[in-house]
């Protein structure tokens, strides 16, 4: 079930009642990192790791197939960090889904955290899912340093890697960043059709495209001549349909390494692991219906403020940009579009709460 959103239909201050009425069941690097450059996340300590309270079941409709045959595969990353966000994102699909048992879940780490693995268990206690290690040494040397810290975190570049860490049985995937929820059913994300295509993501083509690289790479003449035979658009790597087989075969991880090694040398751009993904495939997507990833709710990545949404039907909510909003609802400042969030939110603030 998705949503649909007017600005002159509804005012702001009933926000959350009209959302709520939807909450139905229903490779070696070229070059090296130096430690002064880039800070990364310190383990996570059991005291860090929230309490969440036990989701429901939710169950096949009379009307799925089988959950061993007709599987939908979803990847998400998995820390200490964000795991308040993976808890509600993994909610929102399953709730809005007609086969929530068809859905397999498929975890990628940096650090064994086992608190933060028997908070999945015991919080999605039927929840079909796997954890698979991602070795961060593969892409320490091709990180470069970005606007912002979390940007730079080596998990942010597992999503590059899936095709080699997944099962080779594995032939379409579709990948979420864990600052979302889906408000409808992802089969229909699943069932799009990418014709010949390696990836499918919305498009924005409105966007500035030039912003997303440096005037050093603008005013490179070889550089410059990347789009050259392409019609390049944005698209954020928080929502995408991928064609594993395509990807592996087109050798695709080694294409955007092949960009973080020239960004070493050449600092083209400074958003983490999205401009080379654009610089590899800005152009050559299927492009998907915006409804599936209504992003930019985190506002900027400075300061964070507040957006609002844009117009027309929803079936995703993506919080990227600075602001998060679990963090903002905790600090009694939270932004209209955070309150879409909240009924998702499974955390449990102490073990007081009060459970019907």
């Amino acid at each position: 079930m998705a949503f649909f959103w007017s600005f002159s239909s509804v005012p702001l201050l009933g926000l959350l009642s009209l959302f709520l009425t939807t909450l139905q069941p229903s490779s070696s690097a070229a070059a090296h990192l130096t430690t002064t450059s880039i800070r990364f996340r310190k383990p996570s300590t059991t005291a860090d790791v929230p309490v969440f309270r036990e989701a429901p079941a939710f169950r096949n409709g009379e009307t799925c197939g089988s959950s061993t045959v007709d599987r939908i595969h979803v990847a998400m990353t998995l820390d200490a960090s964000y795991l308040r966000g993976t808890m509600a994102a993994v909610l929102s699909v399953l709730q809005h889904s007609t086969c929530p048992e068809n859905v397999v879940f498929h975890f990628l780490y940096v650090r064994n955290e086992p608190q933060v693995f028997s908070s999945i268990k015991s919080t999605f206690p039927y929840l079909n899912f796997k954890t698979y290690r991602f070795d961060a040494t593969r892409v320490l040397s091709l990180i470069s340093k970005s606007i912002r810290q979390a940007l730079d975190q080596p998990l942010n570049y597992a999503r590059i890697y899936i095709a080699d860490i997944l099962p080779a049985n594995i032939k379409r995937l579709i990948y979420l960043d864990s600052d979302l929820v889906m408000v409808d059913d992802i089969a229909k994300l699943w069932g799009f059709d990418l014709n010949d295509k390696v990836l499918a993501a919305p498009e924005y083509c409105r966007a500035n495209f030039t912003n997303y690289f440096t005037d050093a790479f603008w005013s490179d003449p070889v550089l410059s001549r990347t789009f050259e035979r392409r019609k390049p658009c944005y698209f954020n790597t928080g929502v995408m349909v991928v064609d594993m087989d395509k990807w592996r075969k087109g050798k695709y991880t080694r294409k955007v390494e092949y960009w973080m090694v020239v960004q070493k040398q050449k600092r083209m751009y400074q958003l983490g692991s999205l401009p080379p993904f654009l610089l590899v495939l800005a152009g050559n997507i299927k492009p998907v219906h915006h409804r599936w990833n209504q992003h930019g709710l985190g506002g900027d990545n400075i300061e964070g403020k507040c957006r609002s949404l844009h117009p027309g039907p929803i079936s995703l909510l993506h919080w990227s940009g600075k602001g998060k909003p679990w963090l903002r609802l905790d600090s009694r400042k939270p932004c209209n579009v955070d309150h879409l969030w909240a009924p998702y939110d499974l955390y449990r603030p102490s073990r007081h709460f009060f459970e019907e």
